[in-house]
């Protein structure tokens, strides 16, 4: 059976530290929306005029959040049908809404083996734990969040997701203290369990 383990939550929650350190314990494809999303997002935003780093505005909401999801999900769908473990990696803002979003994409696997999701919600305890991580890490990716920051914080609120999963498949994680071993052994007996 194939494991299928979303890392959500809001930019600068600690999606991808804590996603990494647990693949890194074991084998299966990381796969990282903002990664894979970047070249395609980067050419979009520079031919409709605008800043090829900015990853928030109306703008790219409205020409590359959609795509972004569709080409993550699409590689993660095609590593489960042949069996790899799937750790993916985005905020997954609007898919967490609709209780059949998950369902409807595991329909499109075309493997015949099945797939144990869990769900791990990463979040910090507030929004001026979000700020500082977000100056601290010094992205470019970060600098339209900052600079609007009213625009963007409303963003950082904490999800429940809403998805068909059993209670046993969904973890909320409060990242606000350092990335260490319990934390990851915390993330594997999840996983594992």
């Amino acid at each position: 059976m194939s494991k299928l383990v979303f890392f959500l939550g809001p930019a600068a929650s600690g999606k991808t530290s804590l996603a990494k350190a647990l693949a890194a314990c074991r084998s299966g494809a990381l796969l990282d929306m903002d990664t894979l999303l970047r070249p395609a997002a980067e050419t979009v935003m520079t031919l409709i005029g605008h800043d090829p780093n900015d990853r928030d505005s109306p703008e790219y909401k409205k020409h590359c959040r959609d795509l972004g999801y569709r080409i993550t999900m699409d590689a993660a769908l095609d590593n489960l049908s042949v069996g790899l473990d799937t750790y993916v990696i985005g905020p997954f803002t609007k898919e967490l809404e609709d209780p059949l979003w998950l369902e409807t994409e595991l329909v499109r696997c075309a493997g015949s083996h099945e797939i144990k999701v869990k769900a791990v919600y990463v979040y910090l305890p507030g929004e001026e734990h979000y700020r500082r991580r977000l100056i601290e890490r010094g992205s470019v990716l970060d600098a339209w969040k900052l600079q609007n920051w009213e625009h963007f914080r409303p963003s950082l609120g904490r999800r429940q997701i809403k998805w068909k999963l059993p209670a046993d498949s969904i973890l909320y994680l409060d990242n606000s203290g350092p990335l260490d071993a319990e934390k990851v052994a915390q993330l594997k007996r999840f996983v594992d369990r």
